[in-house]
């Protein structure tokens, strides 16, 4: 009760402010990461990455607590986190650019046409982008959205980890590393990173935050996967990084409209509409779209991409704890199961 009373006398004070814009505009942005902070401590989370982005441009952004809690280290908007299934934002744009906007690919194709020895013959690419079964029903599998890697790889002839350096690349993303296993001589394409490229990637990836689980109420330091990323998993990156992949797909550098649209359109089911496009959730919220992906790694990380295409307007949301998401059971389809993202809602969402 004292915490809806709470966030109805800070919205109270938002709207009252409104009659200066450029006060309300800092007002608002200060409220609502007060109640950010509330929440990461009551979520347990030691530290988070936030950024809001609008038309293609960060108009708030903050490093909320400490990245290495023992090492007295503070979060900022420049650090790196693993950020486990939300990799699959990333993946699913690398199929559908490499693949189906270069017209080598359909969405209706048996995944055996690409992966001939994948398990299940009868999935199709556009299963397992919109995380559905050959029955037509939605199951949220990570391990099948996998299989889409070399999907990417037979298209671009390229190993995945150097399709995403590529992409990292292009768009300055200068502190985002494709995965945690980038030595040695990748297939396809025959392909190694320079002694340059490793050297910066390790640098980034020492000053990745670390990692922590709650014990009796308490953050005890873990480990995320040492895994190589992967059309799922395992891309490092930061709030600041994942603003300019926001920038690139809003403004069709990577994808056409077309097939923008399509990965923000709800797919369909043997009977219904599915929760989710391809490669993203998407839902309705108040009568306009809601797109949106999440990570959830268990006593290790969590992180979420929250937009709003009506209002170009994206927030950004990274942790280095398993406490942004684990709660609230987003697998099913409901981004405003978030406490998180019901605030942000809230606040700029009028």
């Amino acid at each position: 009760m004292r915490r809806a009373r709470s966030v109805i006398l800070v919205l109270t004070a938002v709207a009252i402010s409104a009659a200066t814009p450029v006060s309300a505009q800092s007002l608002t942005f200060s409220l609502f990461e007060r109640y950010l902070e509330s929440y990461r401590e009551q979520y347990g989370i030691p530290a988070l990455s936030v950024a809001i982005v609008q038309h293609g441009t960060i108009v708030w952004e903050a490093g909320l607590g400490k990245q290495d809690l023992e090492a007295n280290v503070s979060a900022s908007p420049d650090t790196p986190y693993f950020i486990g299934g939300l990799s699959q934002i990333f993946g699913s744009t690398l199929v559908l650019e490499k693949c189906l906007d270069q017209n080598t690919l359909e969405l209706s194709d048996r995944m055996t046409r690409w992966t001939p020895t994948y398990a299940d013959p009868s999935a199709t690419v556009g299963q397992l982008l919109s995380h559905q079964t050959p029955a037509g029903t939605f199951s949220y599998d990570l391990g099948r959205f996998t299989g889409l890697t070399g999907v990417a790889e037979q298209c671009a002839a390229l190993a995945y980890r150097h399709i995403l350096s590529d992409v990292f690349a292009s768009l300055a993303m200068t502190r985002s590393v494709p995965g945690r296993q980038i030595e040695g001589t990748a297939m396809p394409g025959r392909v190694a990173f320079s002694p340059g490229d490793l050297a910066r990637y390790n640098g980034l990836i020492g000053q990745m935050a670390r990692s922590y689980r709650l014990d009796k109420g308490h953050p005890v330091r873990s480990t995320v996967p040492a895994a190589a990323a992967n059309a799922a998993t395992g891309v490092i990156t930061t709030v600041r990084d994942l603003a300019r992949f926001d920038k690139a797909l809003s403004e069709f550098v990577l994808l056409t409209p077309p097939t923008l649209t399509a990965a923000w359109t709800q797919a369909v089911g043997a009977t219904s509409p599915l929760p989710t496009g391809l490669g993203w959730f998407v839902q309705n919220y108040n009568g306009e779209p809601l797109i949106w992906q999440f990570d959830l790694t268990r006593d290790a990380a969590s992180s979420m991409v929250v937009k709003l295409p009506a209002r170009d307007t994206t927030l950004i949301v990274l942790a280095n704890s398993d406490g942004l998401t684990a709660p609230f059971g987003l697998s099913s389809g409901d981004a405003t199961q978030s406490p998180f993202v019901r605030l942000f809602l809230r606040f700029f969402v009028p």
